[in-house]
């Protein structure tokens, strides 16, 4: 927090992700109050799902071939521009549910190069040392966000409808474009200018095929985000399951981003001064694992709120370490392509979980979805464990004129050669 543009951009992120999750639950609340159907609102989801792995890959080329804060602010802007003409729409009675659908496509669709180019700008803002930190810092507001944000959209739908949440998401992104005007950062000069989009993306695959830590970082995500997809089960947990209604239904929901918060104080210190993150990162996964399962066989509301809490906080850990190691063993010049490559298993994996954890709920229940969901990270985890390697034995940490620590407690000669940036 000393680096003043970090700071800025923090704040700026903060407030712009909060507008965003409140739009998000305000599409869900507009489908189906225009249609009453459910599977018309599971458009909203699929819409992301779509935009997100569609252009995720041409996000990232063009996060390493432009000006990133310029990038940045156009995508902004044209997510305003959206949540503009929605919101008029909204407030002189005319949205349709077609209207809220394409505002998710397009809204998305600018996130796709915005995300890319967001990351890929936190080395830009603090010194390498420190990477690991700032994405401890900036995980949490995402946890904020889904907090706040919907709580927010509730209170405004209920003042003035829909409408009145997408002009505050509008000023929001107004907000982080003008914070992005303040921020002094140089422009990155990319090899990746010399070639084509698709050589460039090319490129960043190609990398990620040859760095063991990236791809196995990839797949512990998706083991986690795609067998474990909690959340499209806690509707049915709340009022089948457990029987405590929309009320009930509500704290479940928000207590995974509570139990983040909580822990950010050791997230933060973890990745701060630990030298066995790897170690760390693989026991998270299992507990996370463990959390699942407990929340799915919770005999009663407190116990399931408690695994929820457990959810959230080692979610939290092992997301940042995975993040921050993404960050630290990539080049500033490829840095977006790599960035958009992961965002596909980090955000792509959700939407993908919410469908494959869905359709196993509705054949088997939601408590054997869930306990057969919380298996997987925790033999993910286990065999990487076991087998040994850049993940269990990486270390996180880097020196203060920006090399990373390659000494590790267990990996053989031939791994740390691989593992080690520049061989």
């Amino acid at each position: 927090m000393r680096n003043r543009d970090f700071t800025l951009y923090w704040a700026g992120v903060v407030l712009s992700q909060i507008g965003t999750r409140g739009t998000v639950a305000a599409n869900f609340y507009q489908v189906y109050q225009l249609t009453g159907s459910v599977a018309y609102t599971g458009l909203v989801g699929a819409a992301q799902a779509v935009a997100l792995l569609v252009l995720s890959p041409l996000g990232g080329a063009l996060a390493d071939r432009l000006d990133r804060r310029r990038l940045l602010q156009v995508a902004q802007a044209v997510a305003l521009l959206v949540a503009v003409a929605l919101s008029w729409l909204t407030l002189i009675g005319e949205a349709e549910a077609w209207h809220v659908v394409i505002s998710v496509v397009l809204t998305t669709a600018a996130a796709t190069f915005d995300q890319p180019a967001r990351q890929a700008l936190i080395p830009a803002l603090v010194p390498k040392n420190q990477i690991g930190q700032a994405v401890a810092l900036l995980n949490p507001s995402r946890e904020l966000a889904v907090l706040v944000g919907p709580l927010l959209s509730g209170v405004l739908i209920s003042l003035a409808g829909p409408g009145l949440m997408y002009v505050i998401d509008a000023v929001t992104y107004a907000v982080l474009v003008g914070v992005l005007a303040t921020l002094r950062i140089s422009k990155l000069e990319s090899a990746a200018e010399r070639r084509s989009i698709l050589g460039s993306i090319a490129e960043g695959a190609k990398y990620i095929a040859h760095r063991p830590l990236i791809y196995n970082l990839m797949l512990l995500d998706l083991s986690a985000t795609v067998f474990s997809a909690y959340r499209v089960l806690l509707p049915a947990l709340a009022l089948d399951v457990l029987h405590v209604g929309a009320t009930g239904y509500g704290v479940l929901s928000g207590a995974p981003s509570a139990g983040a918060l909580i822990a950010t104080y050791a997230v933060f210190r973890t990745v701060q001064r630990s030298q066995r993150q790897g170690r760390v990162l693989l026991v998270s996964t299992v507990l996370y694992g463990i959390s699942a399962i407990l929340l799915a066989h919770s005999p009663g509301f407190l116990l399931a709120v408690l695994a929820a809490l457990l959810l959230g906080a080692f979610d939290a850990m092992a997301t940042t370490i995975r993040h921050a190691a993404v960050q630290i063993d990539t080049p500033d010049e490829i840095r977006g392509r790599v960035t958009a490559f992961y965002q596909m298993s980090s955000r792509g994996g959700p939407a993908i979980g919410d469908v494959v954890v869905g359709a196993v709920a509705g054949a088997i229940g939601p408590v054997a979805a869930l306990t057969i969901g919380g298996l997987g990270p925790m033999v993910v985890a286990g065999w990487s464990w076991l087998r040994g390697g850049v993940v269990r034995s990486y270390t996180g940490l880097v020196k203060a004129d920006g090399e990373r620590v390659a000494e590790s407690f267990d990996e053989n000669p031939e791994e740390k050669r691989r593992s080690t940036p520049g061989t």
